[in-house]
């Protein structure tokens, strides 16, 4: 797992290294407070209880800045810890920043993407181009499944 160390919400830190030991979900979204995103984060809120009990930390991460992770977090009554990325070093790191097209207009921005890694800090498993319904239940039962 590429290592990093970023600003998240409640004016707090998230870094690889808070992750040593236990098995994580990192998840990288492209926007908070939009349609998709507040889908991906409430679904994975829901289910904290049962990836804690699975010895799973959930981190969702995009490059918008901490306060505006607050205000979204409060908006929604999140649950998870939400890293901010706008120098884009992780994202970067981890093959997230991609290129994309809409309407014919070729741009950058994040593609939504989830890792999750083991108790070691090694990628077990990559889903790429997620689309949110069900997503947050079918990484559940593979971090279940993960010894």
């Amino acid at each position: 797992m590429p290592k990093f160390d970023l600003d998240a919400n409640a004016s707090s830190r998230i870094s690889s290294n808070d992750l040593k030991g236990r098995k994580a979900v990192i998840y990288f979204y492209p926007k908070d407070d939009t349609p998709g995103c507040t889908k991906e984060a409430i679904a994975f809120t829901q289910l904290k209880p049962a990836f804690e009990a699975a010895d799973t930390t959930i981190v969702g991460i995009s490059a918008d800045p901490a306060q505006k992770h607050d205000k979204f977090i409060a908006k929604h009554d999140l649950g998870i810890t939400l890293g901010s990325d706008p120098e884009l070093d992780t994202l970067k790191a981890f093959g997230v920043w991609v290129q994309k097209a809409m309407y014919g207009r070729k741009y950058f921005g994040i593609e939504r993407s989830t890792f999750l890694i083991d108790a070691n800090g090694d990628i077990a498993r990559v889903w790429r181009k997620v689309r949110v319904a069900g997503h947050a239940e079918e990484v559940l039962k593979a971090a279940e499944a993960l010894n």
